[in-house]
């Protein structure tokens, strides 16, 4: 399973990580640190909603539990465990 929110698709994403990019105290390094792949994932909960009278647990993000706690603009959906 696909570490991606149910809601709104995001996913994870490739990027780099530097340590010491302008060298240390004032660009005194001749060889600057390596820059190194890493991975950005997003903060996925997995909580229980009521789909349509069905109880489906589903993989949310955190942004999307505030969207729906916040503007309810999906009215069929009541959450059962969040927090």
């Amino acid at each position: 399973m696909a570490y991606i929110c149910d809601n709104c698709g995001k996913g994870t994403v490739i990027g780099r990580s530097q340590r010491h990019g302008r060298g240390v105290a004032g660009k005194r390094w001749l060889k600057r640190a390596p820059k190194t792949a890493r991975t950005f994932k997003p903060n996925l909960q997995k909580i229980s909603v009521l789909v349509s009278g069905k109880k489906v647990q589903m993989r949310l993000c955190t942004k999307c539990i505030k969207k729906f706690k916040k503007e309810r603009k999906i009215s069929s959906y009541a959450s059962s465990a969040l927090g």
